[in-house]
């Protein structure tokens, strides 16, 4: 790599002190683009910093991620089954980067039909939050529908709020209420990120309820006839929408390295209940 343009110790010092502020690698460089610095220039300042931090850069509105403080099984053994207490939750696919952990015998089909008969009556067109202002919003690129429990509304929601917290070993205060979807035929999520962008100005309103976003749990309701399936574009990984499996994956900073890029695919035939559940890095309130 030919560097063009020398890089001072300020530029080193701005560089980490945003990165500290929750500011995101490519947000970063596109301001640095914008201010006429070279790209290779951007990336060799842009590298060394990450390096210097361990590679981690903090999560936006909290403390600096940590791979031991991350939701998620204990997997060091190599299990087969993981035992949640009421729950016999098999382990069927794992992958360490992105980290994708998908679960088998993780919703009983009598708790399937429970979510999606007490869904069934409150849904309305899927909204996604709003990063620009902190709000929510309707979105092209999301054409499911949709509805929020509150957490531990019913029995069955709490039942499996403390199974969650227990297999991914993360307090169940830190995690949203439950969401569930419906995707009828033609129904897709285009692929996005889950975490909230730290450059958006509506950021900050939203980490002020748990802070970020640091892992998603979809669980399988009702499988489609066709299509469907979760897909992560950046490894070339789909992930087939069996009823009662689940799959988990984190994101230990905000930021496209985690390679957490996923999407619904269109739903060919039949229709595909999910039910989601994302987890906060403290207390969401």
């Amino acid at each position: 790599m030919n560097i063009s343009q020398p890089i001072s110790p300020e530029l080193r010092e701005w560089v980490t002190a945003q990165l500290a502020a929750g500011h995101s690698v490519p947000s970063l460089r596109a301001s640095m683009r914008a201010a006429g610095w070279h790209d290779d220039a951007a990336a060799a300042v842009l590298a060394g910093v990450e390096l210097q931090a361990g590679g981690v850069a903090p999560l936006a509105g909290g403390p600096a991620a940590s791979v031991e403080r991350m939701p998620g099984p204990d997997l060091s053994a190599a299990p087969l089954y993981i035992d949640t207490g009421d729950q016999r939750v098999q382990v069927l696919q794992t992958m360490r980067h992105p980290r994708v952990i998908v679960f088998g015998d993780l919703v009983s089909t009598e708790e399937c039909e429970a979510l999606i008969a007490a869904a069934r009556i409150r849904l309305a067109r899927s909204l996604t939050v709003e990063t620009k202002t902190g709000g929510e919003a309707l979105n092209v690129d999301r054409t499911s529908d949709g509805m929020f429990f509150e957490r531990g509304e019913t029995p069955v929601v709490a039942r499996i709020e403390q199974r969650i917290a227990r297999l991914l070993q993360w307090p169940l205060e830190f995690g949203e209420g439950l969401q569930v979807l419906r995707y009828a035929p033609g129904a897709q999520y285009r692929p996005h990120y889950d975490y909230f962008d730290p450059g958006e100005p509506g950021t900050p309103t939203i980490l002020r309820r748990g802070g970020q976003r640091v892992a998603t749990l979809l669980m399988y309701l009702q499988e489609p006839e066709q299509g469907g399936a979760t897909i992560f574009p950046d490894v070339g990984l789909d992930v087939a929408p069996q009823r009662g499996t689940g799959v988990f994956f984190s994101y230990e900073r905000p930021d496209p390295s985690t390679r957490t890029l996923h999407g619904g695919a269109p739903v060919l035939a039949g229709e595909k209940w999910v039910a989601t559940k994302w987890l906060r890095e403290r207390e969401f309130v």
